[in-house]
């Protein structure tokens, strides 16, 4: 009972705390699916989402009823702290508990195109989600979950020829 408190203070504090969390939707994606970074606003127990509309952050695959995967991020040296699992609910336009959720959203939303208008373009074009922790957390991995490089013709700069500090030199003598 002790480690599950603790639990839970980890995750609530360690998520108030940190601007962005990971979230990675769908249970049945393999191990090392990707996440989506996601700006966020604890509320209620709970990280509160706005997106997949115009000007707004693409949220990954959450459906209602489902479940996802939350990562949390240090604010100080931005390595991992805590997994978690949460259910995910959709929370429907109008509603009292979106409006109270909108209205905690609203006061985080940087550079909104639309100011005192938003909370209507987000009823009619955007998705509300609300990720309550479901008090499991993940065990953090050993290794780094970055991905490999994709492969490209890119390379990073090439030695300067060899007559280039001649010419630059000559100019700067006139």
């Amino acid at each position: 009972m002790t480690d599950q408190l603790l639990d839970q203070a980890l995750v609530e504090e360690a998520t108030k705390k940190s601007g962005l969390v990971w979230v990675r939707g769908l249970p049945g994606q393999e191990d090392g699916a990707s996440s989506r970074a996601l700006w966020h606003v604890w509320h209620d127990g709970a990280v509160c989402l706005v997106g997949d509309g115009p000007g707004e952050q693409p949220l990954p695959d959450l459906v209602d009823g489902g479940d996802a995967v939350v990562t949390v991020r240090s604010k100080d040296k931005g390595g991992r702290l805590v997994s978690w699992s949460a259910k995910v609910v959709e929370l429907a336009p109008g509603s009292e508990e979106w409006d109270v959720t909108v209205g905690e959203l609203k006061g985080k939303r940087l550079n909104a195109p639309d100011g005192e208008a938003m909370p209507e373009r987000w009823a009619r074009e955007c998705r509300v989600v609300r990720l309550a922790p479901t008090g499991s957390t993940t065990a953090l991995p050993d290794g780094s979950l970055a991905a490999a490089p994709v492969p490209t013709s890119a390379t990073t700069r090439r030695a300067a020829p060899a007559g280039l500090p001649r010419l630059l030199f000559k100019k700067r003598r006139r």
